[in-house]
């Protein structure tokens, strides 16, 4: 009898390896080095979240499950800074969602928009994430190029639409790029979508980190766009809240039921705790995340200054938002391979660009989000010196 041979899904084997646990092990090896990897930031939540989850209350009521799409004090804040900030309307055209994390909101979209098959354009660089789940669920990724500056190329993004097309991804400030987008492309790229009868989805996890003259713009903000907009918000990055999972989701109303059946069943609700603590890390609002976040402005200087060096090797981008720049580095040698040596001979770790679709060349994302000032630099410095160093010699 032939032994049976268990393997996992062909699905899930071609889905890329995350890279972030990959980088992780690289540190536990070398824990001298200083990680340019991760995209968190430095500081924590509010004082306002601690004392919540301290006070979340003993009642077994409230250790029960939940609401599936939030709860009501949390989603009826999140309704007023969307109307004020945003300037997105939550009423009967669309409907705010709590879910874990941004990347579950975007789970929970393409569960409700597609079907095995269909297609979902990305702009390259993308975020892993997105093409790891659109892999998933059996759909196809269609990778558009950028322009210069890794901005959006309207005419290639409409050549790009066929009729297998759900959705058009766009994230703005960007990961992995640190490009922002201006309000006229992503307009131009949701009128786009609407004339063709498909999806704008915007991921704005970094909406309060941009920088000199760029401004965050919520393309669900234009009068046309509930109907087929879908806008993703986190607070792990601006409030620091990283490990407690909580992000949320502006859909069209349409799509309610179905991002509530998929909730429902991998998750159930939100984890009631966080929601309680997001609620008082939102009363202490955009004042405290600007206030917090405002030393990366002099970082984001100091590393473009200290890499300013490296323009006979690399290509820097302005990267006038989020906290990453996407280096271009010239060289033959493989991204995955220049990332392993920079963190075993010199101490510093940085993501490898091939995660992020960059095919045409050696890429590396740096963060510097996640250190303070001295540090991040001590970390540039030993970037600055690894790549002379390496790129040197090849």
């Amino acid at each position: 009898m032939t032994a049976a041979k268990f393997t996992s899904s062909q699905r899930m084997q071609a889905v890329q390896t995350p890279i972030i646990p990959v980088v992780a092990e690289w540190l536990r090896q070398y824990p001298e080095a200083i990680s340019l990897g991760q995209g968190v930031v430095f500081y924590g939540p509010p004082a306002a979240a601690f004392a919540a989850a301290q006070d979340y209350p003993a009642d077994p009521a409230a250790h029960r499950y939940g609401p599936v799409e939030g709860e009501p004090p949390l989603r009826a804040a999140l309704e007023t800074k969307l109307r004020t900030e945003n300037h997105i309307g939550i009423g009967d055209a669309a409907v705010v969602v709590v879910s874990a994390g941004s990347n579950m909101a975007f789970m929970n979209a393409l569960f409700a928009i597609t079907d095995p098959g269909d297609e979902v354009i990305l702009l390259s660089p993308y975020y892993f994430n997105h093409e790891m789940a659109i892999r998933m669920l059996g759909c196809t990724c269609v990778a558009v190029p950028t322009l210069t500056n890794y901005q959006p190329d309207i005419d290639a993004i409409a050549a790009h639409i066929g009729p297998h097309t759900r959705a058009v991804v766009t994230v703005s400030p960007n990961n992995p790029t640190g490009a922002v987008y201006p309000a006229q492309t992503l307009t131009e790229i949701n009128n786009l979508c609407a004339h063709h009868g498909i999806y704008h989805i915007n991921d704005e996890a970094y909406e309060y980190f941009t920088y000199e003259t760029a401004r965050h713009f919520s393309p669900a903000s234009l009068p046309t766009a509930a109907a087929h907009t879908i806008s993703l918000f986190s607070f792990s990055k601006a409030y620091g809240f990283a490990g407690w999972r909580i992000g949320y989701a502006v859909l069209p109303q349409h799509l309610q039921a179905s991002v509530q059946k998929a909730q429902d069943t991998h998750l159930i609700c939100p984890t009631r705790i966080a929601q309680y603590a997001a609620s008082a890390a939102l009363a202490a609002g955009r004042n405290y995340c600007m206030t917090e976040s405002a030393p990366l402005t002099e970082t984001r200087r100091q590393v473009l200054a200290a890499c300013s060096v490296l323009t006979d090797i690399c290509d820097i981008p302005a990267a006038d938002g989020a906290f990453y720049l996407l280096l271009r580095v010239h060289t033959r040698m493989d991204a995955f391979v220049l990332a392993q040596r920079l963190i075993a001979e010199h101490g510093v770790a940085v993501i490898p660009g091939a995660t992020f679709g960059c095919d045409d060349g050696c890429y590396l994302r740096v963060s510097y989000g996640a250190l303070a000032g001295v540090t991040a630099l001590k970390g540039i410095d030993r970037l600055v010196h690894g790549l002379q160093t390496l790129v040197r010699i090849v």
